[in-house]
């Protein structure tokens, strides 16, 4: 049986899904999209008694990142990885929207991870698929031993990311869905930015992105 668990924790004012990834044996984890809300994140780390090794960030809008500069403070040593396109976005409090809310947030990831890239970090690997759409940058993590995608702000349950906003394009989120993600397994869990977790084999039947013959 396997020992890889998945937490799920809603942080800040829209809800964002931050994940806690880890392997009960080794007691470490990987966390996606600390967007808000650190020290409670940190809590729950302490609870689970893991200790977190890298943060995975799917792209750079503001509730998806606000936590990650305490969480560094807590762990030094944790590695930020994010898409190589997406530096405008960390680096601009005006591109990630972060002024919207009056909290101004910028950073730096330790890596920039490219299409193709495998993370391996807390016993855990993870595949990099660039999903450019949502914003340029967006990016995507398969792990595929565990049938798990984390598919940030890219692909919801029946629906898909907002391209209103800088950097987004709506060709290309529709292309990366239908180029990148449903060429994987139908029984693949797919772990969303925001709501419920569905399945590559789900979304294949019942999205709008199906359904598109543009």
């Amino acid at each position: 049986m396997s020992d890889f668990r998945i937490k799920t924790y809603p942080v800040g004012q829209i809800g964002t899904n931050c994940y806690i990834i880890f392997r009960e044996q080794l007691k470490k984890a990987i966390i996606v999209d600390p967007g808000d809300e650190g020290e409670y994140i940190l809590e729950e780390c302490r609870k689970l008694s893991v200790t977190p090794e890298a943060i995975l960030l799917t792209h750079g809008h503001f509730d998806h990142i606000m936590a990650v500069k305490e969480i560094k403070q807590a762990f030094p040593e944790i590695v930020i990885y994010a898409g190589e396109k997406e530096k405008m976005l960390l680096n601009d409090p005006s591109v990630n929207l972060s002024t919207n809310i009056g909290r101004l947030c910028s950073l730096e990831a330790d890596r920039y991870v490219t299409d193709g890239e495998i993370i391996d970090s807390a016993g855990i690997s993870a595949h990099v698929l660039a999903t450019p759409g949502h914003t340029e940058g967006s990016v995507c993590y398969y792990m595929k031993e565990e049938d798990v995608l984390i598919s940030g702000d890219t692909l919801f349950l029946e629906s898909l990311g907002r391209t209103d906003f800088p950097t987004g394009d709506q060709l290309k989120i529709i292309s990366s869905i239908r180029g990148k993600l449903f060429p994987l397994p139908g029984d693949t869990m797919v772990y969303p930015g925001h709501g419920s977790v569905t399945t590559i084999g789900h979304e294949k039947s019942y999205n709008p992105v199906a359904l598109y013959r543009g």
